[in-house]
């Protein structure tokens, strides 16, 4: 796949080289221009001058920003995504840490599709730690891929994707099913706050229902 990465951060960079390795073809952007050649140079990636640009040649495009610039970048690219697929890698943090943005309400990945009309949203990826999503298989087995959305082949592509770094995709359903995925991430976010983790908890359902794993 033709993968877009808006993003250069820890997350950005840890999905772009587990994308590269798993043989997409990936595009990295963001406004650190010298970062991102950077990256991209480390991990055999592209670069585009904007993201606007990187969405208008790929398939797949990836939010990998602070939740804080994510509604900008949306506004940005929003006429380049139309018809594609966005995957919202985001978490809606508090600046303080002290919980999510939106509790009580819509999703972050919701309130992102409401300003990318006609873009395929699915949450996906938000769950993981850098440290998995650079190498999914550190944990000795394979861990889960939680991803929701509202548009079945867009949800089977970013299945595809997460199954091609060695992840189990695990189908959480419609995009409002982002909420739960949304705090299932801050869940393992505040622990390791807590207790002064390593961040490299995984998630794994034991005994997930077999209507719940992406074929």
């Amino acid at each position: 796949m033709k993968i877009a990465i808006i993003g250069t951060g820890n997350v950005g960079s840890a999905l772009g080289g587990s994308f590269v390795r798993a043989g997409h073809d990936v595009t990295f952007a963001a406004q650190d221009t010298a970062r991102t050649q950077d990256v991209a140079a480390g991990l055999g990636a592209r670069t585009s001058n904007s993201p606007a640009s990187a969405t208008a040649t790929a398939d797949v495009i990836v939010l990998a920003v602070p939740y804080s610039a994510a509604a900008d970048v949306a506004d940005e690219i929003a006429a380049a995504a139309k018809g594609k697929v966005v995957i919202d890698a985001t978490n809606p943090l508090k600046a303080d840490y002290s919980g999510l943005e939106t509790e009580g309400g819509p999703s972050g990945a919701e309130r992102l599709a409401l300003r990318l009309p006609g873009a395929h949203v699915v949450k996906a990826f938000n769950t993981l730690f850098a440290s998995v999503q650079a190498d999914p298989t550190a944990a000795g087995r394979t861990v889960d891929g939680f991803f929701a959305g509202d548009d079945a082949v867009a949800k089977a592509t970013v299945a595809e994707l997460a199954r091609s770094i060695g992840l189990r995709p695990i189908d959480a359903g419609s995009l409002q099913g982002a909420r739960q995925l949304e705090a299932l991430a801050w869940l393992n976010i505040s622990m390791q706050l807590r207790t002064n983790g390593a961040w490299n908890t995984s998630l794994v359902l034991v005994n997930a229902p077999d209507k719940a794993i992406a074929a």
